[in-house]
This record gives structure tokens, C-alpha cells and sequence, in this order.
């Protein structure tokens, strides 16, 4: 039976979505994978301009564990990505999302893996991060890792690995075309932190008391509306 989720992890969940509902995230779009379910994100990523992802429309989605944010969420394309960091079935390989324990074998320093001061946000721009630079240290796609080393040492002589980008990038656009999305494709448009259309207020409530069946002992923290209201994201003071 899988685990119920703790009232402090709802909390700190919907107040991060609000607050990226709110201030977006350039570059990303954000969305609940169905209304009723906190924990299951989309993620629609911009390809960043100045890259071999520019224009792609690369659709994504977070899992977040019961105990967020003290366990990291997972994250796997729905739209297929060749990177060396993106395994074939999708699933992203990156520090940020490795659970915080002591493994000399994996050559990653406990700092650079999730701890629970990082957050969605963090997460997001780590991902912007390895579109611009691939880790080849320790790929999940050797293929893609292989093929990225001659193309960079090429100097883009080497073709291989950027034509693959350059297909994935346009069969992304019909994609977009189907969500009504625009997507950027200079620097200028990248960038611009548009709010999203004003509809009716998300009630962070809902997820409270309707959708899962908290403790009882964690009841007095979830209902302290006035604490939640003047909240900013959990861990986003050390984004």
C-alpha cells in the first residue's frame, strides 16, 4: 500500500506551486498532471535559445515522494530526448536528484545531491544547466555522450549528434502546436517572466482536506492559513 503523504509535505508542495504559478520560471511551463493529484507534475520545457534544443517543446514529468521535500522527486520525459544524461525510456539522470546519501562509487559529492533546501525551482534550472552542458562523466546515454564528445571536439564537423537533436526539435513543434503554445525562440522571448492568465484562484485548501488522508496529529500545522498565506516557497530562500 503505498505511503500517505505528510501534511508538511502538502503544504510545502502547494505553496511552491502557487508560487510558480505566480512568478514562472523562464523557460519551463508548469501544471498538474490531473487537478486532483499534488503530487504528479508536467513540466513543458522551452529549448534554450543558443542551443541545439532551440525550439523544442520537451514535456516532462516530476513524482514527488510522500515525504517531500526530505526524499528528491524523480523525473522522466514524455518527449523524446537524445542527451547523455537522459536515459532511452526517459528517466533524467542528475545529482540534484540522487537521494542524499554517501556513495564514494558514484563520483558525486553529497553536496551536489538533493538536500531539503533545494526545491522545484533548483530542479528546473539544473535541467537548463545540462541542455547547455552535458555531464559526460558519468552518462545515462552513452550513446548520446559518445556521439556529443565528437561533435564538441569537431567543432561541429562531426554532425551525428546534432542532426538527432535538430529531428527530435521539429517533431517537438507539432506538439506544441497542439497545446496552443508558443514557443520561444530568441534569447529576448526566453526570458520574459510572464504571468499566466488570470483564472480562478487554485484553493492550495483543496489538497488539505480533499485529496488525501493526512494525519490527524499534523492537522493544527496544515490549517494555520494565515502562516501559509504570508509563506514564500519551501527552501526558495536559499534558491
Amino acid at each position: 500500500m503505498a505511503a500517505q503523504p505528510s501534511s508538511s509535505a502538502v503544504r510545502a508542495l502547494a505553496l511552491e506551486y502557487k508560487s510558480i504559478q505566480e512568478e514562472p520560471v523562464e523557460g519551463f511551463r508548469v501544471k498538474l498532471m490531473n487537478e486532483d493529484v499534488l503530487f504528479d507534475w508536467e513540466v513543458a520545457i522551452f529549448g534554450p535559445p543558443d542551443t541545439l534544443y532551440q525550439g523544442g517543446y520537451f514535456k516532462a514529468q516530476l513524482k514527488f515522494p510522500p515525504d517531500y521535500p526530505y526524499s528528491p522527486p524523480s523525473m522522466r520525459f514524455l518527449t523524446k530526448v537524445w542527451h547523455p544524461n537522459v536515459y532511452e525510456n526517459g528517466d533524467l539522470c542528475i545529482s540534484i536528484l540522487h537521494p542524499p546519501v554517501d556513495d564514494p562509487q558514484s563520483g558525486e559529492l553529497p553536496c551536489e545531491r538533493w538536500n531539503p533546501t533545494q526545491n522545484v525551482r533548483t530542479i528546473l534550472l539544473s535541467v537548463i544547466s545540462l541542455f547547455n552542458e552535458p555531464n559526460t562523466f558519468s552518462p545515462a546515454n552513452v550513446d548520446a555522450s559518445v556521439m556529443y564528445r565528437r561533435w564538441k571536439d569537431s567543432k561541429g564537423k562531426d554532425a551525428e549528434y546534432a542532426n538527432i537533436i535538430k529531428k527530435q526539435v521539429a517533431g517537438s513543434r507539432a506538439e506544441a502546436d497542439k497545446d496552443n503554445v508558443v514557443v520561444p525562440l530568441t534569447l529576448e522571448d526566453y526570458c520574459i517572466k510572464s504571468k499566466p492568465p488570470v483564472t480562478e484562484s487554485l484553493d492550495m485548501n483543496d489538497f488539505y482536506d480533499d485529496c488525501y488522508d493526512l494525519d490527524d496529529e499534523d492537522s493544527d500545522y496544515v490549517d494555520q492559513d494565515d502562516d501559509a498565506d504570508g509563506a514564500d516557497d519551501s527552501g526558495n530562500e536559499n534558491a
